[in-house]
């Protein structure tokens, strides 16, 4: 008896530690812009902004999946070393892509508006970018990888209906592609763009 209610008292601590520690899709997301909203209306450096908004990516966005996704088919061709490389470089890349784009922002206001689950690992997080100075509406979709439900990360980003995951690895292939499918011609793209 005293062995069952310590096996009950185990699996009732396991139980709320898990609802406990597990974080909402929507909840990440809201928490996500509120402090990328913070940073972009203060009125802080440029270079104090990309800095904390980088932090932001660096604890949210799964950027060594992305870098995978987007190397798409390649990946299975190079061998350990050019994949380390790729993922150090792809990195850099997406971190400066990201504070470059978000830093233009004075104030972005968007709503979470719903989220749908779409299996174990992944739910899609519905938002909305609202119109501001002449710029219009826009739809942007989180998807969420939520294998481990407590830490949630960033996979994708879907606007109005573009994956910039997609897009980005159809550049990638386009690049190889175009250069004899040596992933050397990616790696030169990736270091113009990170040292510009």
């Amino acid at each position: 008896m005293k062995y069952l209610k310590l096996i009950c008292t185990i699996c009732y601590f396991c139980f709320f530690s898990s609802i406990l520690y597990a974080k909402n899709p929507s909840i990440l997301i809201n928490e996500l812009v509120d402090e990328a909203s913070q940073i972009l209306s203060s009125s802080d450096p440029v270079e104090s902004k990309i800095i904390r908004l980088n932090d932001i990516a660096e604890r949210s966005v799964d950027i060594d999946g992305i870098a995978l996704y987007t190397l798409g088919k390649h990946r299975k061709s190079i061998t350990d070393e050019e994949k380390l490389k790729y993922k150090k470089l792809f990195r850099s890349y997406f971190l400066k892509s990201f504070s470059s784009r978000l830093v233009d922002y004075t104030d972005p206001k968007i709503n979470v508006i719903g989220e749908k689950k779409i299996n174990e690992k992944y739910t899609i997080v519905n938002s909305i970018l609202e119109a501001n100075k002449g710029r219009p509406e826009v739809k942007i979709d989180w998807r969420v990888y939520t294998k481990d439900p407590s830490r949630p990360l960033i996979r994708d980003l879907i606007v109005e209906g573009l994956s910039l995951a997609r897009t980005q690895k159809e550049e990638f292939n386009s690049v190889i592609q175009n250069n004899d499918n040596d992933i050397n011609s990616l790696f030169k793209t990736l270091e113009e763009f990170i040292i510009k």
